[in-house]
């Protein structure tokens, strides 16, 4: 009964309710060459012992225990093992997505604790819960921009996250929204003088990623200007969201587009992630996904209500801001968790980490010979871009003879840098794996794989 949870009983019992006799008579709308009547071509089934063992086995397969310095979107930092403890209480079980707030509480509670601080990360004065991940937050913005400004021109760096841009092609198609891909200058940063070339009186938005995907912060004051002189709005995306432990938040843009991953979200094969979008309250009417917020009931007692939720399932479709229906709830609550265990101080000594941990890298890796620091003037955050005579494929196929997974080559994205890669260090990267990253690329003997060194 545990897999198969209706019983011969419970099929008879439900076929006497609608009038059949057999499933057959049942489906026998159904021409006979589509119906099912022998057994399926599988495995015979398996008992529960059976089950758990093939799973633990298939689970042995994967690659565990690995040093790893990729990047690029995803960020493996470390989860305080009470992130998973609290989402699991009773307060925040709900159904699927919080329609009746009399019941919701604890959910809406952690939506709008979650909301209010992402205002004071991003510098803006209103946000939502309820973006896919950050590639749909960047796109969405895109669209509210050209809703909030009647314009159907967008400019985009090429900076931003190439599967973030590759997203953002997919919504813009079908929307009718020409878009003009600016390039980046010498320093990694996005051409100032390209890109105010190319935003017109017909521009929607400008949308940069900061820091890019470089790991390179942009100037986003001056972009902000020169996108307000042409009356477009400012957009910026940020795929690392500690980032802004240090990093000054962009306050001169007019929406941001946050993947809150990096806060408890474990990188898991690629998700759920969690995506946020903030911006000018003045802009509240046009942005897609939920709000929530507190009120107080005839007692004067304080409680929490889906204050918004401009989407197809609410309203009419031709009224919806945006399609996107989950919500993704247990996430942001996950990301909630997380910003409260750090606080303000937690999250500065945090980003600091990572900053040093980078730099330590970037040094280090930049000193095997034949290999360089690309970019190395323009202030960086935890990623940064390595030349080299190797190419990134036969590095890391070294590399991963010792458990160690090394930089993403960027020649898909980049033919102009087919032999750079980018990398990453966090705090979980730790100083002897550096340094023995470093003498395999030199060619030296590594007696240690990478994943059994002691943490430093």
């Amino acid at each position: 009964m545990r897999y198969l949870p209706k019983s011969p009983a419970d099929r008879a019992a439900m076929l006497a309710e609608v009038g059949a006799s057999s499933i057959d008579e049942l489906f026998a709308t159904i021409p006979g060459e589509y119906r099912l009547t022998g057994d399926l071509k599988i495995p015979r089934q398996m008992g529960e012992q059976e089950i758990v063992e093939f799973f633990r086995a298939a689970a042995n397969r994967n690659a565990n225990g690995y040093a790893s310095f990729l990047g690029a979107g995803a960020y493996r930092h470390y989860r305080p093992v009470i992130i998973d403890s609290l989402v699991q209480r009773g307060e925040f079980l709900t159904s699927y997505t919080p329609y009746q707030a009399e019941i919701s509480q604890g959910t809406l509670q952690a939506i709008f604790e979650f909301q209010t601080m992402i205002c004071e990360l991003t510098g803006m004065e209103i946000a939502n819960a309820s973006m896919y991940d950050g590639s749909t937050g960047s796109a969405e913005s895109v669209m509210m921009a050209a809703r909030i400004t009647g314009r159907s021109h967008i400019v985009v760096a090429n900076t931003v996250h190439p599967e973030y841009r590759e997203v953002l092609r997919t919504y813009a198609q079908h929307q009718g929204l020409p878009k003009q891909v600016v390039g980046y200058g010498a320093d990694g940063r996005v051409d100032l003088k390209a890109l105010e070339a190319a935003i017109t009186d017909q521009t929607a938005c400008v949308l940069i990623q900061s820091p890019n995907f470089f790991g390179v912060i942009e100037d986003v004051a001056a972009i902000a200007d020169l996108a307000h002189a042409k009356g477009a709005l400012l957009v910026v995306s940020i795929a690392e969201a500690l980032s802004l432990g240090i990093v000054r938040p962009p306050a001169e843009a007019d929406i941001v587009s946050l993947e809150a991953q990096s806060f408890g979200v474990p990188v898991g094969f690629g998700g759920p992630y969690c995506g946020v979008l903030a911006c000018k309250e003045k802009f509240l009417r046009q942005m897609p996904g939920r709000l929530t917020g507190a009120t107080v009931d005839k007692q004067g007692r304080r409680g929490f209500v889906l204050t918004l939720s401009t989407r197809e399932q609410h309203i009419r479709r031709e009224k919806a801001t945006s399609n996107i229906c989950t919500n993704q709830a247990l996430v942001a609550l996950m990301t909630c968790i997380y910003l409260t265990i750090y606080g303000r101080a937690g999250m500065r000594e945090l980003a600091e980490q990572n900053l040093a941990k980078a730099h330590y890298a970037a040094r280090k890796l930049a000193s095997v010979p034949g290999s360089r620091l690309l970019f190395e003037s323009s202030p960086r955050f935890n990623e940064f871009v390595l030349s080299t005579e190797e190419s990134p494929e036969e590095m890391n196929a070294r590399l991963l003879k010792h458990k160690i997974i090394g930089g993403l080559s960027l020649a898909k994205w980049y033919p102009e840098l087919k032999k750079a890669s980018l990398w990453c260090a966090t705090e979980q990267n730790s100083r002897e794996q550096i340094d023995t990253t470093a003498e395999i690329l030199a060619g030296e003997p590594a007696e240690k794989n990478a994943s059994t060194l002691a943490y430093v």
